[in-house]
């Protein structure tokens, strides 16, 4: 028997509704805001990530799915969507459209890494970017509107803790501040943070070792101690439209993020309700990231949130309502009711209401013991008899009352009846 990839999940019938009813929110939020949907393929050259995201990130160097085509391309199953979605940006020259675009996107990501709770190898990712303002109040509507969606879903446990990294400047200058105050520590690091310290020394960061950020909560400068006047300015300007916004936040100088591409404003926000995997969502500014990637030099700032770890919260805190079911089931005995039947479910669901036929022949008892199971509201009945009477029967499947209506005018007597 064939069984599904280890990290992969079927979403099943039962459950799917849980999807739906959390893009539906999330899409509608994002009109509101006046953010346009676009979708990108599900692989791209290998060069996109390597070169967006950075060679020294664990994504691109342990995680990524790779693959030569026949062509002998480099190909790379999705493993992030920023990149992707500026790589459309640039091809499909957005900005003689607009100078700011505002895109959100669902999609399907892949990373090999090993599985454990809210952590899949195919994963769903919902975000958003504003490509086109380099000024604060775009990094703050991105923060306001993320956390907005969350409180609207139901989920109060929230915490939102920002950070800026400054732009290319304040970095280069405060890396050689931290790598100097480090180096008389360099052999009481992990060995991966010792690699990250000659590779890419802000990654120490991110190091999950409770001795390595002892040692940064030691000897480790703040970045924010060594911003320049206008980055400083930029982050200040950020926290007041958060105010303004009545988003609730902290200030985390250790948040950078996992991904090179940052500039500026970093961002994460996080549920208790997740355990030691915490993080709902992340994101932050990337001003240089286009340029990267071949197109005019254009700031942009965006955040991507797993929805798998989002129903995973919204289920704990029982914040999805019941599936409401509003089913017609047509119970039907003998061939001339069954075609009476099938042309009143024909017209029904031409009218947008939900109708159901059994396909088995069974008997009218084992129908209604179907119609139960399936939640139906409403059960036709339409037999032999039924039709030389001219005459069915509706039966409130809540209140167990059945009234008979006239066949010729079935359709507009049962939409009356239940709408």
């Amino acid at each position: 028997m064939y069984r599904r990839i280890k990290g992969t999940k079927d979403i099943l019938p039962g459950e799917i509704y849980q999807w739906q009813y959390v893009e539906k929110i999330i899409s509608e939020r994002l009109e509101r805001n006046n953010y346009q949907e676009i979708r990108t393929p599900l692989f791209e050259e290998t060069e996109l990530f390597t070169r967006g995201i950075g060679s020294d990130t664990d994504v691109v160097s342990k995680e990524m799915y790779t693959f030569l085509d026949k062509g002998n391309t480099s190909l790379t199953l999705r493993p992030e969507l920023t990149a992707p979605v500026v790589r459309a940006f640039i091809q499909n020259n957005l900005s003689q459209i607009s100078p700011v675009s505002k895109l959100y996107y669902f999609g399907s990501l892949f990373r090999q890494e090993r599985p454990q709770k809210g952590r899949l190898r195919q994963f769903t990712q919902f975000g958003f970017e504003i490509i086109g303002s380099e000024h604060p109040e775009a990094d703050a509507e991105v923060i306001q509107t993320v956390y907005d969606i969350y409180k609207e879903l139901g989920i109060n446990d929230l915490s939102v803790r920002i950070n800026s990294i400054g732009s290319l400047n304040s970095r280069n200058h405060y890396l050689k501040i931290l790598k100097s105050a480090l180096k008389p520590h360099f052999n009481d690091f992990c060995n991966t943070c010792q690699e990250r310290i000659e590779k890419n020394i802000l990654r120490l960061f991110d190091c999950k070792a409770e001795s390595c950020q002892r040692i940064l909560d030691r000897h480790a400068p703040s970045i924010l101690d060594h911003l320049d006047t206008e980055d400083a300015q930029h982050f200040e300007e950020v926290k007041s439209l958060l105010d303004a916004a009545y988003v609730p936040y902290e200030v985390d100088n250790k948040l950078v993020r996992g991904l090179d591409y940052y500039t500026r404003t970093t961002f994460e926000i996080t549920s208790s309700l997740l355990g030691a995997q915490d993080a709902i969502c992340g994101g932050g500014r990337y001003d240089h990231l286009i340029e990267d990637l071949g197109g005019v030099p254009t700031p942009a700032v965006g955040v991507a949130s797993g929805m798998e770890r989002l129903l995973m919260i919204l289920n704990e805190s029982q914040a999805i309502p019941e599936k409401e079911i509003n089913l017609i089931y047509m119970a039907v005995i003998g061939n001339n009711a069954r075609q009476v039947a099938f042309n009143i479910a024909t017209t029904l669901r031409s009218r947008g209401l939900r109708v159901e036929l059994d396909f088995l022949r069974r008997s009218l008892k084992a129908q209604m013991r179907d119609a139960g199971k399936k939640q139906a509201r409403w059960v036709v009945i339409i037999g032999e008899d039924e039709i030389h009477k001219d005459k069915i029967l509706l039966k409130n499947m809540t209140t167990g009352e059945q009234k008979e209506i006239q066949l010729s005018q079935a359709a507009d007597q049962i939409e009356a009846t239940i709408t």
